[in-house]
């Protein structure tokens, strides 16, 4: 179980702002590039 204070970060391609790994991500955290599906529309 992850800690909120804990979680990992990346950086958008896109927008350049960090984001924080999710639960939906979980399985594919290696691979998300975004920050959300308005990011990836604007790649």
């Amino acid at each position: 179980m992850h800690k909120k204070e804990f979680l990992e970060e990346k950086i958008c391609l896109v927008c350049q702002r960090p984001f924080t790994w999710r639960k939906k991500w979980e399985k594919n955290w290696h691979n998300v590039k975004y920050c959300s599906k308005k990011c990836r529309r604007n790649k």
